[in-house]
């Protein structure tokens, strides 16, 4: 994730080291389920720099496949990569050496051809486009936050939205998104979901949860300091951070946000006890939600990476008690505070 870079973003980037980059695999495994969305439209991604990011990468790949219209993807001054890594295409490119100076550009792609007449169009077509078209690459004339008024005015452009933002600003990222009505699809943490900025969106059907969730590898800058667990260096020296409950927020629709699940358990109150302070049952698993039940159930966060809405209805959520109108209370059983809890209910049709 390539975090934007003005005042703010600046300190979020050095004092929470939220810059993570994302594997091709990652994005590969879950784009492939949105395909019928790209036909004919324009696709940013500004949290990215175009020539180390994955994401980037992916869409010039598969432009022509996708039968995107554009591809915009913008990076930010302050990168800690920008200019000092290979790029994607395996060499240095750089521009010219006015440019190689941290200043953050922007990469525009409206076709992609067979350049050097090899028969297909891949990576290396790109690259030569990139070296060969001088209005492929362009500097930004601000320092490349994707909340600065050039980058707002790309946004404006763009139909679907995919990047990886950064973590610490996930909530001023999705509000942007949702104030200029955006279709997107981007990487967060599950927690985010219990948000006071957040939940309301998923409680009006304006944002889900996508396909693939859980722990996963992302490169991460040389300045990043190690870590006992859950941090590794390869043998070329890259360093890698794992990161769990990783999701993907969207309101693409996609098959997997309409399969129900399969239910079996049955309800008895010995099972299923009751909150000490709201007139829910706790169920601590979601594999354990009953069959034969049609009241209001508390289940953990995690439900929402299978949550359909035609098997499901979410009612509010029991995490502070006072976070937003949906947040009910916190969430007590036997005089002891569970963590977040979802509520929901079964559809009245599934009763019948």
């Amino acid at each position: 994730m390539n975090v934007a870079g003005n005042r703010n973003l600046n300190a979020s980037a050095k004092n929470k080291q939220d810059e993570f980059y994302t594997q091709l695999s990652l994005i590969e495994s879950e784009l492939k389920h949105y395909k019928e969305h790209f036909k004919g439209k324009v696709v940013l991604c500004n949290c990215d720099d175009p020539f180390e990011s994955n994401f980037f990468k992916y869409f010039a790949i598969n432009f022509n496949s996708l039968e995107l219209k554009k591809l915009i993807a913008t990076c930010y001054a302050t990168s800690p990569i920008v200019y000092t890594q290979l790029n994607l295409f395996g060499d240095e490119i750089i521009v010219s050496k006015e440019e190689n100076t941290k200043k953050p550009y922007k990469i525009e792609i409206t076709e992609v051809t067979d350049e050097n007449q090899d028969g297909r169009t891949d990576l290396a077509d790109v690259e030569y486009l990139l070296r060969n078209r001088k209005n492929a690459l362009t500097l930004l004339q601000g320092d490349g936050d994707f909340r600065s008024d050039e980058c707002v005015e790309l946004l404006k452009q763009a139909d679907i939205v995919v990047t990886n933002p950064p973590f610490s600003l996930f909530r001023d990222y999705m509000a942007q998104l949702i104030e200029y009505g955006k279709n997107f699809l981007i990487i967060g943490n599950l927690n985010a979901v219990k948000y006071k900025e957040i939940f309301p969106l998923f409680m009006t059907d304006k944002v889900w949860l996508g396909n693939n969730a859980g722990h996963y590898w992302f490169k991460v800058p040389d300045t990043y300091e190690e870590k006992k667990t859950d941090f590794k260096i390869d043998e070329t020296g890259q360093k890698w951070r794992r990161m769990g409950n990783i999701c993907w927020f969207t309101n693409l629709d996609m098959k997997k946000r309409h399969e129900d699940m399969t239910l079996f358990r049955e309800y008895s109150s010995g099972a299923y006890p009751k909150y000490d302070n709201y007139d829910a049952i706790e169920v601590s698993h979601t594999a354990d939600i009953p069959c034969d039940y049609y009241e209001t159930i508390g289940v953990p966060i995690t439900f929402m990476t299978r949550h359909s809405p035609e098997q499901f209805s979410i009612v509010g959520v029991l995490n502070s008690g006072g976070g937003n109108e949906y947040d009910y209370a916190k969430a007590m059983l036997n005089g002891k505070q569970l963590y977040t809890r979802i509520l929901i209910r079964r559809k009245q049709e599934e009763a019948q």
